[in-house]
């Protein structure tokens, strides 16, 4: 049987993994998630990958059934992001950042990480590499192992759902989990279920279920009611304490089909996902959809006391199927609670007529008081006229429908006149205040119109009396008056207490008293007309209040400003007086004398005068650092401070200055303030230097100028480098722009306005040389930039011609001919040309510098680094590519001055043997000179080449010893010419290699010259031979001049 289960297992197991990583629809693997959970098999053995039988006991062990429920919760919770995080790597569209798992994520914290066993199931999925701040890939993965995920995930999926149904009472073999955390065997605290009671559907919704037994017994049983007993023993002890149940027995009934329905009760099962949900939920909580059908309940034979069949709308109340979510009157949710009252403003109350009727003043049916303000309203407004609070609602009556009755005749009766009711006082009391209050609001609108603030028109109006005489009129006529005699009175007890001050202390005389009479009859301690006013509106009008009020405010602030500083009362009572009784104002006009040389000093021609750090007062001078050089803090000022007082150490203000702005490192500072320049050898603070952007060499800034002007007086543009490192190296075009774009914006600053216009010129020189229209004067050596189409070319500087494409001095014979033809012509009839032989060759197939086009005429023989007079490039004669130190190219370990040969450069050929290279001519057809021409020199070479003599680069004969055959040259310049002629046409040298130079050849150029198994020598030179040929062609910049 157990080998069936596995088998069973293995198979369900194999075909959900499949649908997971594959295009399987969720169906597919829900039902067979839901077939894994099902198999009887203990955790141990139905889970291959993770521990699961671990991480139960780890996280749900616990002795308390309930505490055992939440922490299974947890774990089922820290289970459902573990399956999402599975999920997103077997999905063809992953995340962007799948490769890592963050530490710091609030739900990965909240879940994953506070269970037990949850990041070694991330380490199944394949996050083994720790962090710092999390899990990741380990960078040699490119792609998640997807089966492997797809098997763990697919645990993680059956794990959490065996869960979710022991957690819901509905796993179908409890027994496995049971054994594992016995704490599941506990029972509930209300005991077992009892036999089901009988309740009537009449009474269903609207009684209680603690109702009465009696009760239920008289009304047909309709449904059931299961109901829970505290304790069985306690019960049966209560139910035999009668004298006539003494000898009672109680049987406890209990009905199996029940407690098998039980668990069922509190769950059904998804019919779209096969989730298990709790019997209160109205949607799955994985696919969100509704109940509809419960499928696991619905064939048991004993009807379900609590299925709903229709529920009453908490809006509405309208009664609904118990399938549908919405109502279907208000559209508002099932679950949803009543909405607010939401208040609405009333129509405006109309107007009452005059004649009391219905419904208006008269009818003591139309009157009702407000809740709030007992305010006496009318029927027809539904809002208090005082308080603006809406009208209670009246609690309805139902209304008895009575059949018509039959319609009899009644005689007339005479009507008696209704009497007059009764005058309130209430109701006249609230009159009263209506209309104070109406009158009211009208004089404040009106004082509002003519400037006049509702305080004071509210005060006048209480001053002024009942009579006819306006607030405002009042206001406007009496009050002034009224200010005065405040004024006069406070005035009078100031002085009076400021006298008593002063003959108490002692310190009074009579000339004093009488400096302070003239004083006071001058209005020197006065009260102002708006203190006075303020004091009159806070005593509401009443005058000796507002005295009282005047003297009170007065002496607190007088009180104030002695506080900050101004001891004498006299000054203090007079800028009160000018502020109109304002504190800020009055401290304004006391602190504007002792402001004045400041301000003076601000706003004078004279400069500021400089900081004495040796003023003996160290507050004052920190003091002053922080206002003028605005230092981050107070601490770094005395830091400053003291660095500028040190004796061995003579640093200025404003180097200490901006050295303590960037760091509060003493040790640090110092290192910046003296720094050595490489070249003067003399100390500088950091701001006295200057540097490069191409290397970290920094010079004091008078040598940044002396090197720089003499590199641009009197040396080429391509020398202006580092002083110290001479570095960069500035062969490669595009390093030499972005050099001088950043070199410029320095030396814009420090050169002199003439050293810096001969650097712009320069400048553009260098830039003009690489247009293609720029020549090069064959007489002078002076450039230009020429437009015409002619061949004749006549220099701006020299007035001598040249032709324009072979760059020739001109000659009339030139006129008409190509440069080719004119050159056989030469050849053919020039004497002077046929005497020079090979040389004269050589000569006109010269060096040409691939960056600025000048011509040469020297051989290429001797050193093949060749360094241009006009441009400073640095390249190869024979094959034009670049000398440099900083290599571009792969696997390059060469790292001095070198260049990249291709295998027809003249580099590799001259080492060959003259025969030799007579011989691959031969095999292409291509004839060569062995003869001396007539008329040359015997015995000595006269090519011309460029030589090193004490530093200096001059241009003379070869000299050397001429061999016979070599056609009148040495041995070394005859190479070159059969060079230049396996050049001209483009002969590949590989075929005469010999097996060492095929090997180096292929190794120099990172060909494959693996040999292969059982290979002779001739297949394999053989083929690595073609393979050199097919994958490495000629140089591209190899002269081809014929």
């Amino acid at each position: 049987m157990a080998s069936t289960l596995s088998d069973q297992l293995e198979e369900v197991r194999c075909h959900a993994e499949a649908c997971l990583y594959s295009t399987g629809s969720v169906l597919e693997v829900r039902a067979g998630i839901s077939a894994m959970a099902n198999i009887p098999l203990p955790p141990s053995v139905k889970y291959r990958y993770i521990a699961a039988e671990t991480m139960i006991i780890e996280n749900g062990v616990n002795n308390i059934r309930k505490e055992t429920i939440g922490s299974l919760q947890r774990l089922s919770t820290a289970l459902n992001i573990l399956e999402k995080y599975g999920c997103n790597l077997t999905s063809s569209s992953r995340p962007k950042y799948w490769r890592a798992v963050k530490h710091n994520n609030p739900v990965f914290r909240a879940t994953v990480d506070a269970i037990q066993g949850g990041r070694a199931v991330l380490c199944l999925y394949g996050y083994s590499n720790q962090q710092p701040d999390g899990l990741s890939f380990p960078d040699e993965v490119v792609e998640p192992d997807i089966e492997k995920v797809a098997a763990v995930t697919l645990e993680v999926m059956s794990l959490r759902m065996e869960l979710d149904m022991l957690i819901k009472e509905a796993h179908p073999h409890p027994e496995f989990f049971e054994r594992i955390i016995p704490s599941l065997n506990q029972k509930d605290d209300f005991g077992p279920i009892s036999d089901a009671v009988a309740i009537p559907s009449s009474l269903r919704e609207s009684q209680p279920l603690y109702m009465s037994l009696a009760s239920l017994s008289q009304s047909p049983t309709s449904a059931f009611l299961p109901v829970r007993t505290a304790n069985a023993s306690t019960s049966t002890s209560i139910s035999t304490r009668h004298t006539e149940r003494a000898n009672h027995h109680r049987t406890v009934v209990t009905s199996s089909k029940m407690r098998k329905n039980h668990s069922s009760l509190l769950s059904w099962h998804c019919t779209h996902c096969t989730r298990v949900n709790s019997n209160q939920d109205i949607l799955c909580e994985t696919c969100e959809r509704p109940r509809l059908a419960s499928s696991g309940s619905a064939k048991d034979d004993f009807p379900q006391p609590f299925t709903i069949t229709e529920w009453q709308c908490k809006s509405c109340t309208v009664l609904n199927a118990g399938s549908s979510i919405l109502c279907a009157v208000c559209e508002r949710p099932r679950l949803a609670t009543k909405p607010p009252a939401t208040p609405t403003r009333p129509t405006p109350t109309p107007n009452r007529p005059a004649a009391p009727v219905l419904g208006m003043p008269g009818d003591p049916d139309s009157q009702w008081m407000c809740q709030f303000c007992t305010y006496i309203n009318y029927t027809p407004a539904s809002v208090c006229e005082m308080c603006d609070l809406p009208r209670p609602e009246p609690t309805k009556m139902r209304v008895k429908l009575h059949p018509p009755s039959q319609v009899k005749k009644v005689p007339v009766l005479s009507v008696k006149p209704k009497e007059p009711p009764m005058e309130d006082p209430d109701l006249t009391r609230q009159k009263l205040m209506k209309e104070e209050g109406l009158k009211l609001i009208q004089l404040i609108r009106d004082g509002e119109k003519k400037g006049v603030s509702p305080e004071e028109v509210y005060t006048g109006m209480r001053v002024s009396g009942v009579g006819n005489i306006l607030p405002c009129d009042w206001l406007k006529a009496e009050l002034p008056h009224l200010l005065d005699q405040i004024c006069a009175t406070v005035t009078s007890s100031l002085a009076a207490d400021l006298k008593a001050g002063q003959n108490q202390n002692g310190t009074g005389t009579s000339e004093d008293t009488g400096v302070e009479e003239e004083q006071t009859r001058r209005g020197g301690v006065t009260l102002s007309r708006a203190e006075a006013k303020l004091a009159w509106l806070s005593a509401g009008g009443d005058t000796e209040r507002a005295v009282k009020q005047a003297l009170r405010d007065r002496h607190s602030k007088v009180k104030e400003l002695c506080s900050l500083g101004f001891t004498d009362e006299v000054r203090c009572q007079e800028v009160l007086r000018q502020s109109e009784g304002e504190v800020r104002g009055a401290l304004s006009l006391l602190q504007r004398p002792l402001m004045e040389p400041f301000h003076q000093r601000m706003w004078s021609d004279q400069p500021e005068p400089p900081i004495d750090i040796n003023h003996p007062d160290k507050q004052r001078v920190c003091r002053r650092l922080l206002a003028v050089y605005d230092l981050p803090s107070w601490g770094r000022c005395e830091l400053a401070l003291s660095l500028l007082q040190e004796r061995t150490a003579p640093y200025s203000l404003d180097d200490v200055v901006q050295a303590v702005r960037e760091s509060h490192d003493r040790d640090f500072i110092r290192r910046v303030l003296a720094k050595e320049c490489p070249i003067c050898l003399s100390d500088f603070p950091h701001s006295k230097m200057q540097s490069l952007t191409s290397c970290q060499c920094s010079v004091c800034c008078g040598c940044f100028q002396q090197h720089f002007t003499i590199a641009v007086r009197d040396k080429h543009i391509r020398d202006m480098v580092c002083p110290v490192c001479w570095e960069p190296d500035i062969n490669d075009p595009e390093h030499l722009n972005s050099y001088f774009s950043t070199l410029d914006i320095q030396l814009r600053e420090c050169l002199e306005p003439e050293v810096y216009d001969l650097f712009h010129k320069k400048l553009t020189e260098q830039a003009l040389i690489k247009d293609p229209k720029f020549l090069w004067c064959s007489h002078c050596s002076y450039g230009f930039i020429y437009d015409g189409d002619q061949l004749k070319v006549t220099c701006f500087q020299c007035r001598n011609s040249f032709c324009a494409q072979c760059k020739k001095p001109w000659e009339s014979q030139h006129g008409g001919l190509s440069c080719e033809r004119y050159q056989s012509w030469k050849r053919e009839n020039d004497p002077e040309y046929q005497r020079q032989g090979l040389a004269g060759y050589l000569r006109d197939n010269g060096i040409t510098c691939p960056n600025c086009r000048f011509q040469y005429a020297l051989s290429k023989g001797g050193c093949m680094h060749f360094s241009c007079s006009q441009c400073r490039y640095q390249f190869c004669s024979g094959c034009n590519n670049p000398f440099h130190t900083t290599c571009a190219v792969i696997h390059c370990s060469v790292t001095g001055l070198h260049a990249h040969h291709p295998r027809d450069c003249l580099f590799y050929l001259r080492d060959w043997e003259p025969g030799r290279l007579q011989a691959l001519l031969q095999n292409k057809g291509v004839e060569f000179n062995t003869d001396t021409p007539p008329g040359t020199q015997a015995g000595l070479c006269g090519v011309i080449e460029q030589k090193d003599e004490s530093g200096q680069q001059t241009d003379s004969a070869c000299g050397a010893q001429t061999q016979p055959g070599h056609a009148g040259l040495c041995e070394k310049h005859y190479r070159e010419y059969l060079v230049s002629l396996i050049n001209s046409h483009s002969i590949d040298p590989a075929p005469l290699f010999n097996a060492n130079e095929l090997v180096l050849a292929c190794r120099r150029y990172q060909v494959d010259d693996a040999r292969g198994e059982l290979e002779d020598d001739v297949t394999y030179y053989t083929r690595i031979l073609e393979k050199l040929i097919d994958e490495v062609p000629l140089g591209d910049k190899v002269p081809r001049k014929k």
